[in-house]
């Protein structure tokens, strides 16, 4: 009688999806809970695309062949907005409040513990793109790839912020730290700034240009720009996609890699 009595209460497997569907719905709840988490990239989104068409908009109009600067800028605005945003912070609640040694106790996929939270990230970068996204439009950008390019620009940013995302999620499992957590955007500012981030590549010179040249952020923005400025550029759009998988590889590659290490720690 025991024996089945224990046999009834050993908790049983959910499946890989399941569990993700779990952790993600968890994350996604988390949110609202959590708006310094959200708020200050936006701001910082909005703020850097007001104060950066404000001041060189017309010194734009300069460079040759002109210069829709508001175009220009907003794929930017959007790359300062949603990157390095991610639930990492939550992980890291998790493991100071001992709540993912509990988790790791139980038949729960280790994998969807990651997973699962990267999923509640591509919903939240897309909340945070579409602000952005509306600023543009109210002061006049036009997507000239149409409606399905439009969607297409939110897709993109979205597969580029989980793209990121492994990043802040490898530092939240190999330290268990928020500080180090929040401070993951810095990695980023100078893939930034040594990009195409204020003018466009051909303007560039010296070392500058060799730099953006070998900047995956270089193409990714050239990706972006292409679906508000140009239309359907295939070149320059696989290129955008080649840059998101190729960082995505490193990152989830870095975060995979503390996650075994953390759960093999316990």
């Amino acid at each position: 009688m025991s024996a089945q009595i224990r046999a009834t209460t050993l908790a049983r497997p959910a499946g890989f999806l399941g569990d993700m569907h779990t952790v993600a719905t968890r994350a996604l709840r988390s949110i609202p809970r959590d708006p310094e988490g959200v708020i200050p990239g936006l701001v910082i989104g909005v703020f850097f695309y007001a104060v950066n068409v404000g001041a060189m908009q017309d010194f734009a109009k300069n460079v040759p062949g002109g210069l829709d600067y508001k175009a220009f800028q907003l794929p930017a605005a959007i790359l300062f907005a949603i990157t390095g945003t991610s639930r990492a912070i939550t992980l890291v609640t998790d493991i100071q409040t001992g709540y993912f040694d509990r988790l790791s106790l139980t038949p729960v996929n280790r994998l969807s513990l990651l997973l699962g939270l990267m999923v509640a990230d591509i919903a939240l970068v897309i909340a945070l793109t579409l602000p952005v996204i509306a600023l543009g439009l109210l002061t006049g950008v036009r997507f000239e790839s149409g409606p399905v390019g439009l969607l297409a620009f939110v897709a993109m940013s979205g597969m580029w912020g989980l793209a990121y995302a492994g990043i802040p999620y490898a530092i939240a499992l190999k330290t268990g730290n928020p500080a180090a957590v929040n401070m993951s955007f810095l990695i980023f500012l100078p893939f930034m700034f040594l990009t195409t981030v204020f003018l466009p590549k051909e303007v560039l010179t010296g070392w500058m240009a060799t730099i953006a040249t070998y900047n995956p952020v270089t193409y990714l923005l050239s990706a972006l720009r292409s679906l508000v400025s140009e239309g359907w550029n295939a070149a320059e759009l696989g290129e955008g996609l080649l840059a998101i998988v190729a960082v995505w590889a490193a990152s989830l590659t870095l975060a995979l890699a503390a996650l075994l290490g953390r759960v093999r720690r316990k």
